[in-house]
């Protein structure tokens, strides 16, 4: 099931028999779908499903420290829709999250006017959007970040972009997935095109291809390994990766007297990148882009649930 997805890398035969369908999200339902049902295989029972998905796995964790029948919305919670240890700590500190102060921080942005006496209210009437980002621009034949649409309102009202990783760009999207959140918005992303077909399987092509000095994919990791341990951290589920962001990491905020530890999606994609041992495409490519898109479309119908914490 899910090596027919990674096979599946005949870009134009897939994308021409979705338009000539007229339906363009054909092919990408179809992997979506079929990731769900993996997951769900995979984690309907670990212990005995160790010989096909968890062989290296201990006996003691499978029966311990994995969580039974994981299904649907849980998989926003990324390692911690499966972990025993790791549900209990994040419960915990969701009581009394490190992100509220930052979300305010975003919400002052929000409502800050720029020196023309607009803000971002008049390119963001509607704050609960961060499920439908990213989102394929027609007129622009390209992918549109939330990121970029944020430092696009920026620049087009005369002011300086934000750094693409943290700080108030994180502050600010904090904001606006805090209130989709709180409006239980799901995540929502389009393919209405063939040019958004075709921008979904470059994303989809970057997330699957092996590559750098490790011979790593993104899905080496987020699905064939998820759940398998390296080191002392279990590999999160791909599924849910877009859902939660921006996220406050326990590592980025280690030793930062602000205790300022939020990032962007970028921030963290650029980053597991790199530990794979690859150089990471910019935060504003094309490239990055796609793979976002392609990240986000898999998670449709999930709910939204930033910011969130990681460690």
């Amino acid at each position: 099931m899910l090596f027919k997805i990674v096979k599946a890398t005949a870009l134009a035969a897939l994308v021409t028999s979705a338009a000539v369908a007229g339906d363009y999200n054909k092919q990408a339902e179809k992997d979506r779908e079929g990731i769900v049902k993996y997951f769900e295989t995979k984690f309907s029972d670990p212990e005995k499903n160790k010989n096909t998905f968890f062989p290296y796995s201990t006996d003691d964790e499978l029966k311990n420290n994995f969580i039974k029948n994981v299904k649907g919305d849980e998989f926003s919670k990324g390692g911690y829709s499966f972990s025993k240890n790791g549900r209990l700590s994040y419960d915990e500190i969701k009581e009394f999250p490190p992100t509220e102060e930052f979300v305010e921080k975003g919400e002052a942005l929000f409502n800050k006017p720029f020196a023309n006496g607009k803000s971002f209210k008049n390119c963001f009437p509607d704050t609960t959007v961060a499920g439908e980002y990213p989102f394929y621009d027609e007129k622009r034949s390209q992918v549109i970040t939330l990121t970029q649409a944020i430092n696009e309102c920026l620049t087009s009202n005369g002011e300086k972009k934000f750094k693409t990783t943290k700080g108030k760009m994180a502050h600010l999207q904090a904001y606006i997935a805090q209130e989709s959140t709180d409006a239980e918005k799901r995540m929502d992303i389009k393919i209405e095109s063939k040019a958004a077909a075709e921008a979904y399987e470059k994303g989809k092509e970057y997330y699957f291809t092996q590559r750098g000095y490790l011979n790593l994919s993104c899905a080496t990791c987020h699905i064939q390994g998820s759940g398998q341990r390296v080191r002392n951290e279990s590999l999160s589920p791909g599924l849910g990766h877009a859902t939660h962001f921006p996220v406050y990491r326990l590592k980025w905020a280690a030793g930062k007297a602000d205790n300022d530890g939020l990032g962007t999606l970028e921030r963290r994609m650029s980053g597991c990148i790199k530990d794979a041992g690859q150089v990471p495409p910019k935060n504003t490519s094309e490239t990055m882009k796609e793979l976002l898109y392609f990240m986000a479309y898999i998670s449709n119908g999930l709910p939204v649930d930033g910011p969130d914490i990681r460690k």
